[in-house]
């Protein structure tokens, strides 16, 4: 007989806090064990080496990523100044002794300030990055030419808190994409004696915080007790900052079969305008609005995010037809 495939249980996103040494791989695939389903994605990767805001998102909530790509990071740092490595963080090989400096503030200060704004940035070597169908960091790791054209990042704040003795600790905000390693790489060729990243803790990705975060250990004793799903956002709370309308049964037959539907002005209710404690300054890196909205049906479920076309008219973009 052929094997029934479970449909997913949970549908919403999780903010685990991520330990360190282990990839966000092993973190997806570790919620899938404890979920029992594999319908499970996240919202950008994390380096080994870091901890903090990893945000996965399950079942049904999968078919929302689009609508996330732009977010803003935020995360807290700590540069280590005197010799670079070939990865540009601590997991690294050295690349020359220690020049053990003694740091100037103000100088650090100048020279974080000059990264703040939009610029080219070139990933490290050792990325995820594909090059003809091969990661960076495999042809990295084999010695073979790394070749990686620079993108075009956006750093929002890169702030100094403190120094201590070669290590100087870093508040930065920033767009989707940019890589925290090779602004360390970058300070260290500025300040003379090179750098690297020894500590990362990302605290925000968009609205969801480290205050909301939760360990793996904490999901799977949740898992054990049967209440996993609590510990998860329901679809009805995400993308909480898009304008929202709720339609009549009529309305939504014609938007589960994906067709084009008129809304009035007085229908459509604002979004969340304020971010949560710790969120970015603002939740997106993209300069213009998007004209999207999230529709409810009549028993309050969210059936889908539809674009605007053209005045007043909507056309769904994606359709998460509701659970009873």
């Amino acid at each position: 007989m052929p094997r029934t495939i479970q449909p997913p249980s949970i549908d919403g996103a999780l903010v685990v806090d991520k330990p360190a040494g282990k990839t966000s791989h092993d973190v997806v695939e570790a919620v899938r064990r404890l979920a029992g389903f594999r319908q499970i994605g996240h919202l950008g990767t994390l380096d080994p080496l870091a901890t903090g805001v990893l945000v996965l998102l399950l079942g049904r909530a999968t078919r929302l990523a689009r609508f996330y790509s732009g977010r803003r990071k935020r995360y807290d740092c700590a540069v280590r100044f005197g010799f670079a490595t070939d990865t540009y963080d601590s997991d690294g090989e050295a690349q020359g002794p220690d020049l053990a400096p003694s740091l100037d503030r103000t100088a650090i200060e100048g020279f974080a300030a000059g990264f703040v704004g939009r610029f080219e940035q070139t990933p490290p070597a050792f990325s995820a990055k594909k090059i003809h169908g091969h990661s960076a960091h495999e042809l990295a790791r084999k010695k073979k030419p790394v070749e990686l054209k620079p993108v075009e990042v956006d750093v929002h704040e890169f702030r100094l808190t403190a120094i201590e003795g070669p290590v100087a600790r870093f508040t930065i905000e920033c767009g989707a994409g940019t890589y925290i390693r090779s602004l360390a790489h970058e300070l260290g060729k500025l300040e003379g004696s090179g750098a690297h990243l020894c500590e990362i803790t990302r605290t925000a990705v968009g609205e969801f915080t480290l205050d909301q975060a939760v360990g793996v250990s904490e999901l799977a004793e949740a898992a054990r007790s049967g209440r996993l799903a609590e510990r998860a956002i329901p679809l009805e709370g995400l993308l909480s900052e898009m304008p929202r309308i709720t339609v009549l049964p009529v309305i939504e037959r014609r938007i589960l079969h994906g067709a084009k539907f008129n809304v009035s002005i007085a229908q459509i209710h604002c979004g969340r305008a304020t971010a949560a404690p710790g969120a970015p300054a603002a939740l997106d890196s993209n300069e213009q609005p998007r004209a999207w909205l999230r529709v409810f049906n009549a028993h309050e479920r969210l059936i889908a995010i539809a674009e605007g076309v053209v005045p007043r008219t909507y056309q769904p973009l994606v359709v998460l037809e509701a659970t009873p």
